[in-house]
């Protein structure tokens, strides 16, 4: 997306006190990040305030581009969707006069309205989204890139910005923990009698929170475990939610004490500091392996339903996607035979995640 050279500034004068709403999503989170990155190099004596819901808050603790958090509580119900008094309150008491909207949704759109948030740019509504009648809320709406589907999400969130003046960047994700948190994991992997100065911990996120079409098959994460313990210095850390603490607890039913299920057991922060233990980690495309490869850990990636070219892991990770012919769906459960995640093999991830080690750790 180019931007004329004639074209006049917009806004016209250097924003001073900046709004963004940040995706809703775990992984989109993750991926909006280097927006944060790109305008404070832009206005640097800017206050930036990220907004987000309260639940992934948290991944954003410690950023140092950014120097408030507004947070909220998902609205329940239409009718308080829109009017949430309480956002719009507390946007006008803010007095921004510039609001980045990294959500197309109504609602976003109708709070940064009513809360008076002075030139409001965000990508244009369409009419197969049902949004299309809200682009006059916007001050700026800026079409989504015709090739969002073959380029990063990251890039897309970044072309939003091209208005503004800040061209698109090489800035990627990044999160920040404190040193304080990384000795409390490492604490806690030692309480459970693991040895993170010896042994190889691995880590293992079997589910993901969109639905099942984006899930390797349950018995498939065991038999990869399995093989991993036959390695006496390999330790495994399971992961995941309370939704998928079910599923967890029968992967690990049985495989003894150098394996641990922290399934609804961890906080983000939590969950962020023991991944940084970890020699690589095996995941589904899910929150937690963007906040992984934010961190910087070594990833084995696996890809059917969604589209690893958009929202692959950046840049710290291997992926195994089948390319089948009905894929990327983004389907959150399989109609058919789930072709694209059985036809990933026990034996090649089993591989991946060694060569990764070994790559990692020469």
């Amino acid at each position: 997306m180019k931007i004329p050279i004639n074209q006049k500034k917009w806004p016209a004068e250097d924003p001073k006190n900046i709004i963004i709403r940040m995706p809703t999503w775990l992984g989109d989170l993750v991926m909006a990040i280097p927006v944060l990155e790109d305008v404070r190099k832009k206005w640097p004596e800017a206050t930036i305030t990220a907004m987000c819901q309260s639940n992934v808050a948290p991944l954003l603790k410690c950023d140092p581009n950014i120097d408030k958090i507004l947070t909220f509580e998902k609205p329940k119900g239409w009718i308080r969707r829109w009017h949430h008094f309480d956002i719009i309150s507390t946007l006008r008491y803010g007095k921004y006069d510039l609001g980045i909207l990294l959500t197309s949704t109504f609602s976003s759109y109708w709070w940064f309205w009513q809360g008076k948030v002075a030139n409001r740019i965000g990508f244009k509504g369409t009419y197969s989204s049902g949004l299309a009648f809200a682009n006059w809320l916007l001050n700026k709406g800026i079409a989504l890139p015709k090739n969002k589907e073959s380029q990063h999400q990251i890039q897309t969130y970044k072309a939003l910005l091209e208005p503004l003046g800040i061209p698109v960047s090489t800035a990627r994700p990044h999160l920040y923990l404190e040193e304080s948190e990384r000795a409390v994991a490492r604490q806690r992997l030692i309480s459970e009698g693991f040895d993170p100065d010896t042994q190889t911990i691995i880590g293992i996120n079997p589910g993901a929170a969109y639905g099942s079409a984006k899930c390797w098959l349950p018995d498939r994460f065991r038999a990869v475990i399995e093989k991993l313990l036959k390695d006496p210095h390999v330790a495994i850390i399971c992961f995941g939610d309370n939704k998928g603490a079910s599923l967890l607890n029968e992967i690990c039913k049985g495989l003894g004490p150098r394996v641990v299920n922290y399934a609804g057991k961890t906080s983000i922060r939590e969950l962020m500091a023991l991944l940084c233990e970890c020699a690589v980690v095996l995941t589904n495309d899910s929150g937690p392996m963007h906040i992984a490869a934010a961190l910087d850990v070594p990833l084995v990636a696996l890809f059917g339903s969604t589209n690893d070219i958009k929202t692959g892991p950046s840049p710290n990770g291997v992926v195994i996607n089948k390319h089948v012919e009905c894929s990327p769906c983004y389907k959150r459960v399989c109609p058919i035979d789930f072709r694209c995640m059985t036809r990933i093999e026990v034996e090649e991830v089993y591989q991946a995640i060694i060569n990764t080690i070994k790559k990692a750790r020469p």
